[in-house]
């Protein structure tokens, strides 16, 4: 890992620490084929035009150059180090774009303090017109540097939109507004100034580091038409499952049996696979309703979508949590 100070203008100057992951952001087309992680944090940064201006002092820190589909628990573990370890107003995490839901959710919960940790990529390359990736590490470093900003845990920022991690989803393969969140930005970024409009309430925190237990975790979508074979397949390679249901928590008749012997083994996790709204409790009653999987051991994921509710599952598991501690983890969830 390199660490470079850039000083910027203001002797007592808000300080903020990027840490570059790779990703799309960081990477450059290659002669006679596609474009690879080339670019380290001081290239990242030397490229956001009026950043002198802000008064920040930034120092950069290539800890990762990899696609964001290949980051590992592993990684996020040392880079949740890192962090806590640098003496800095806020930090700015860089990466590709594949996993930042999934990466930012999980700083948010392995991290401590009101410090603002940002993640942020690009969806264009810096090879590419119309790159995407200073605008996005400008936007973000204001947001790490800012006051108003504190306290609400870890963020992502895109398209100069502030989101808390725990809802943020990438909802378009290719376009440069992908990142989107229900209920909505928490704060945007305008005219230079951080506006932060609305606070989540504190994630726990769970902390697997020096002590995790080896653990294998896994999502499957329900379809029209399941038999219960799929979960059944999945169910003996884990430790733990995610059932992405229909609507508000539903599942055919024929996936009912499975899930009732997968939840007497081991924790099963019911999410909706909309991606937003809530896993209700009580208002259906039919075979394979919320209230019948419920009933059968299942345990709610509230309003965290199949992916996050992965996250969160894995890190318990890896802590050891029981399925009392599991349960009532998610039922703090709001």
């Amino acid at each position: 890992m390199s660490t470079k100070g850039i000083e910027i203008m203001a002797d007592h100057a808000r300080r903020v620490a990027v840490f570059s992951l790779g990703g799309t952001i960081a990477m450059t087309a290659q002669t006679g084929g596609g474009a690879t992680p080339t670019l380290t944090a001081d290239d990242l940064v030397a490229a956001v035009p009026g950043l002198a201006d802000t008064g920040i002092t930034v120092e950069v820190h290539s800890f990762r150059q990899l696609p964001g589909a290949s980051l590992s628990f592993g990684d996020l573990f040392d880079l949740a180090v890192a962090i806590e370890e640098v003496a800095v107003d806020g930090v700015v995490v860089t990466q590709g774009t594949d996993t930042i839901e999934e990466t930012s959710y999980l700083l948010d919960l392995v991290t401590t303090g009101d410090m603002p940790i940002v993640v942020t990529g690009a969806m264009r390359n810096a090879s590419m017109a119309g790159a995407d990736g200073p605008a996005n590490v400008l936007a973000a470093i204001r947001v790490a540097a800012s006051t108003d900003a504190r306290g609400t845990g870890c963020t992502v920022v895109f398209g100069e939109e502030i989101h808390a991690a725990r809802w943020v989803r990438k909802t378009h393969a290719t376009s440069p507004l992908a990142f989107t969140s229900y209920p909505g930005p928490i704060g945007y970024i305008a005219e230079d100034r951080v506006r932060v409009m609305a606070r989540p309430t504190k994630s726990p925190t769970i902390d697997p580091r020096g002590s995790a237990t080896p653990s294998r975790t896994a999502v499957v979508t329900v379809g029209l038409g399941d038999d219960g074979t799929i979960l059944q397949a999945v169910g003996e390679q884990v430790d733990g499952l995610v059932v992405a249901a229909f609507g508000a928590g539903h599942v055919p008749m024929a996936c009912v049996d499975a899930l009732t012997d997968l939840a007497k083994r081991m924790p099963v996790i019911l999410a909706t696979r909309t991606g937003s709204g809530p896993v209700l409790r009580q208002t259906y009653g039919f075979p394979g309703s919320e209230s019948d999987l419920l009933a059968r051991g299942l345990i709610s994921a509230s309003t965290l979508d199949p992916v996050k509710a992965r996250i969160l599952l894995q890190l318990l598991l890896m802590t050891s949590a029981d399925r009392d501690q599991i349960a009532q983890s998610f039922s703090a969830i709001s």
